[in-house]
């Protein structure tokens, strides 16, 4: 990555977090453009560079999430089982959302994917989130942790499926219980079931 790409990586990512925390805080219809601006640290010609308005942002919490497993990246032990790594880069990404994501704003973007006809960044393959994935995933198959006789494509699409299922339901509530909770009973059964067969 050139410096430029990753200086503008770094912009647009303190744009989004800025956004989504001030959402989260003092609610999407109070945030201004120039609030998140301020936040951020950033200029106005930086926000417009990179988002349309206030809706677009909407559509940035992959970028939110991504920036999240960018982080716990590091943290992941290469020798741990993979399915104890999937169970652990979910905890974290829940734990996250009940703390910092507004139940409204994660309904308002499920809402959105459902009825848009353009690239819905939800399934986007490119992200980090399919990437990580993908890649622990394909290490848990040749240590024998995971079957084979799936793709690691197909087990990685089962687990976005999956995790995605949670936050749709959870949204769907109310949020009535603790989604980081809920999944960390959830998860782990689950993805028993992509153990090789003894």
């Amino acid at each position: 990555m050139g410096m430029a790409k990753k200086a503008g990586r770094n912009t647009k990512a303190r744009i989004v977090a800025a956004a989504w925390r001030l959402f989260y805080e003092q609610g999407y219809e109070d945030t201004t453009v120039e609030d998140i601006v301020f936040e951020s640290e950033t200029s106005k010609g930086s926000f417009y560079h990179y988002f349309e308005g206030k809706d677009a942002l909407l559509g940035s919490l992959s970028v939110l999430f991504d920036e999240k497993y960018e982080e716990l990246r590091p943290r992941i032990d290469p020798e741990a089982d993979a399915v104890e790594t999937l169970v652990f880069l979910n905890r974290e990404l829940f734990n996250m959302i009940d703390n910092s994501v507004s139940l409204e704003l994660l309904a308002r973007l499920f809402s959105s994917q459902l009825v848009t006809r353009g690239e819905k960044h939800l399934l986007d393959r490119n992200r980090t989130y399919f990437k990580l994935l993908y890649q622990i995933i394909r290490d848990g198959q040749s240590r024998g942790q995971l079957r084979t006789d799936m793709t690691a494509n197909e087990i990685a699409k089962a687990y976005a499926m999956f995790e995605r299922g949670m936050m749709y339901d959870w949204c769907l509530c109310g949020g009535e219980y603790a989604l980081g909770r809920y999944s960390a009973l959830m998860m782990p059964m689950f993805l028993q079931g992509f153990r090789p067969e003894r």
